[in-house]
């Protein structure tokens, strides 16, 4: 059995409450994030989604701090990015992908960005998605977040990675195999 599947098999209404609490309260701290979106019909579409609430559940216990910065009109989707100031902190000192991971002989990190977002049910950050939520605020400014990597980049043995310096948000290459202490992942999740 996976940890994601005892996880969610634990997942109890006093948990669920407990996630929407900081939720709602994260919500109405940082309306700038979501101008013109009300919290009620987000928690009505997660009490019908246990499988995203859990996701949520896990950004938020991994440092994440998930909050909403945008409706997708079309779907009629919320979508959540990771909005700690740093790099969540228990998503750091990992390399980039399982290829990187396997490829290290010795001082193998934890684990992967992508096999851990995978086993969270949330997508990492494009580009694209890093320097939207970059203008919304200061992010990244002592850390460092790897970020979705093109695979003509990714098939030479690089990854991608961003950062905000200078009061500019700086993008980077690296092996993806690297892995420090202050680089880690942010996530995204569409619910």
């Amino acid at each position: 059995m996976t940890k994601k599947s005892e996880n969610k098999r634990a997942w109890l209404p006093k948990q669920q409450e407990e996630l929407f609490s900081i939720l709602k309260t994260r919500f109405g701290k940082n309306m700038q994030r979501h101008q013109g979106l009300e919290w009620a019909p987000v928690q009505a579409k997660l009490e019908r989604d246990p499988e995203k609430c859990w996701s949520l559940n896990e950004m938020e216990r991994t440092g994440g701090e998930p909050d909403i910065v945008g409706f997708d009109k079309k779907t009629g989707e919320f979508i959540f990015y990771d909005c700690s100031a740093e790099t969540p902190e228990e998503r750091r000192s990992i390399c980039y992908d399982r290829e990187a991971l396997d490829s290290r002989k010795e001082y193998k990190p934890e684990g992967s960005a992508m096999d851990m977002a995978a086993a969270m049910g949330i997508e990492m950050l494009t580009e694209e998605q890093y320097r939207t939520l970059q203008k919304l605020g200061e992010f990244d400014t002592k850390t460092s977040s790897w970020i979705i990597t093109p695979p003509d980049i990714r098939k030479l043995g690089g990854a991608l990675f961003a950062d905000r310096r200078y009061n500019t948000v700086f993008v980077y290459h690296n092996g993806a195999s690297s892995y420090y202490a202050a680089r880690g992942f942010r996530g995204s999740l569409r619910v």
